[in-house]
């Protein structure tokens, strides 16, 4: 199994609590703002799994992710993107049109830096693009989350947003999880 760090507490979690026979490898969550950076891991990840059966848990992160998968015959989780994996799609889309920017505690470490690096350093020009399609900034706990109350409250001030927080269950995750591994074992080349 290949996935975005951004979920390496949950699904490590997961795999530990169902026991499943899964030898888990994270990606860095920040690959995503560098599309060739995400492609190249995710290419040297999967030359180092077995050919056929590995289950990548990303969503649409990468605009070519199906075909560089296809060509190696590894399975990705029909989800989105990883919130989606981890709210479920109902919830997911409700958020998204109630106008919510998400933070996962992963992402509070590298937030300034991401967000700097892909809008500049202008603060009050980064503040007003957010703020045209968003009005809150969602901050979503998980039962193995840490305190990522201060990493926030940071964020919330880069990008000119109140905060909101809710906390999500793994009850989607590991369905889709429990799935999706029996999928990937079904269809071994």
């Amino acid at each position: 199994m290949i996935g975005c760090g951004v979920l390496r507490k949950e699904i490590s979690f997961l795999i530990q609590k169902n026991r499943w026979p899964v030898e888990p490898l994270f990606l860095d969550s920040s690959l995503h703002v560098d599309f060739d950076r995400l492609a190249a891991a995710l290419a040297v990840a999967l030359d180092f799994c077995r050919p056929g059966g590995t289950l990548v848990c990303y969503g649409d992160c990468h605009p070519d992710i199906d075909s560089l998968l296809e060509s190696r015959h590894a399975r990705r989780m029909p989800a989105r993107n990883c919130l989606e994996m981890l709210l479920g799609p109902d919830l997911y889309l409700k958020a998204l049109s109630e106008g919510a920017l998400f933070l996962l505690e992963d992402w509070t470490g590298g937030w300034e830096h991401s967000l700097t690096g892909l809008f500049g350093r202008n603060r009050a020009v980064l503040q007003d693009i957010m703020r045209q399609e968003r009005s809150h900034l969602l901050c979503i706990t998980t039962p193995c989350s840490g305190d990522f109350r201060t990493g926030a409250q940071s964020a919330g001030s880069l990008v000119g947003l109140p905060l909101r927080w809710h906390h999500a269950s793994l009850d989607h995750l590991e369905s889709l999880l429990e799935t999706s591994l029996g999928d990937s074992r079904r269809h071994v080349p």
